[in-house]
């Protein structure tokens, strides 16, 4: 009887997809040429079928796993103005805000009272927070709550760091000194520049989001890895993102998982299409396959909703990510906020025939 890997091989033997079945059912690394094969096919189901013998050779086992943390949106103003967010609001503006430490306080409360254990506190570059604001607030949380801090931005660090005219190293070891515990792949975007010049031009490059990354990695910091699709990049800006991940990750082993996200066009000054739920979950099967190197795999059913999450765990996940208790970044425009309750994430998980289980921001399973 034939496994369910010579069957996938089986079925594509003869197409143009059957070098690449071959590499992986080898444990081979994909190439830059592999990955474009996976983007120029319409077989979805297949791809999905080979990055979930990838999944499954990283994660034996049927337990998908879920974090319970909470999003606080500490600032919305911010100068650089990417055409991609409706979040942010200009200096000077009505409509700009900084919470109290009352507020994020509380915030952080109820998200103990529900069995939490990750906070992630993102704003926008704030001209009026130096980096005595950031240690003043991780310190006054980690004195009072047992929480992760898995907080800030590349985006975010590189202008503390240039506000307060220290080294990077520097100013990323006081604010780990601080409580910060993990950076987050937020701002990654598209990590080609000619990308990042066109929705956003006053936004760092591509190598600064990566010399964070490095720099957080060798001071003995995780961080996660993101990706922001349907920006109007070409498929092989794509590939050139993963693999520029992948090669930091060869580096460093910094990266405790990736997501890729959709672009939100709702509110926002970029006018592009919504990404469909096909090149969505064919975007995450193919990190999965072209990211041999980093052990998990997010689903983002935020941005494409909770059904195509359930989906997305059969295209190469193993995690369904975090609770959003309350998310203004990506939601920003929209009427309803994507959030849902925590029995809600272990019911889907199961509906899709797996095993839920609650994990701490280490990937530890607790609970």
């Amino acid at each position: 009887m034939l496994s369910s890997a010579d069957k996938i091989i089986d079925i594509a033997r003869g197409g143009d997809l059957t070098g690449v079945y071959e590499k992986v059912l080898a444990n081979q690394r994909l190439s830059f040429a592999d990955g474009l094969a996976l983007f120029s096919s319409v077989n979805l189901p297949q791809i999905g079928m080979l990055a979930n013998i990838v999944r499954e050779r990283k994660h034996t086992g049927n337990v998908v796993t879920f974090l319970i943390g909470r999003n606080i949106n500490y600032t919305n103003v911010c100068w650089v103005r990417c055409q991609f967010c409706a979040f942010y609001r200009p200096p000077g503006s009505d409509e700009g805000y900084v919470l109290s430490r009352d507020q994020i306080f509380e915030k952080i409360r109820e998200l103990l009272r529900l069995g939490g254990t990750e906070v992630f506190l993102q704003g926008g570059l704030n001209p009026k927070l130096k980096l005595d604001y950031y240690i003043d607030l991780f310190r006054a949380v980690k004195a009072e709550f047992p929480v992760h801090l898995h907080s800030l931005s590349p985006a975010e660090v590189l202008y503390i760091s240039h506000l307060s005219r220290l080294s990077l190293e520097e100013t990323i070891s006081r604010l780990r000194a601080a409580g910060l515990d993990s950076i987050p792949g937020a701002g990654a975007e598209i990590l080609i520049d000619e990308v990042r010049k066109e929705i956003s031009p006053l936004r760092d490059e591509a190598s600064e989001w990566l010399r964070v990354m490095r720099t957080a990695h060798q001071l003995g910091m995780p961080t996660t890895a993101t990706m922001t699709f349907g920006l109007s990049e070409s498929h092989e800006h794509r590939l050139q993102h993963l693999i520029k991940i992948r090669e930091l990750q060869d580096e460093t082993g910094g990266f405790t998982s990736f997501t890729a996200w959709n672009y939100q066009p709702d509110g926002a000054q970029l006018d592009l299409p919504r990404a469909t739920a096909f090149d969505y979950l064919k975007t995450q099967a193919i990190a999965r396959l072209m990211l041999d190197n980093v052990a998990n795999i997010q689903v983002s059913w935020l941005t494409q909703g909770a059904k195509i999450g359930q989906v997305a765990l059969k295209f190469g996940a193993n995690d369904f990510g975090s609770t959003i208790f309350e998310e203004n970044v990506i939601t920003a425009a929209s009427v309803t906020k994507c959030i849902l309750p925590i029995p809600e994430i272990r019911r889907l998980i199961q509906d899709a025939g797996y095993e839920p289980r609650q994990r701490n921001t280490r990937y530890e399973i607790i609970g």
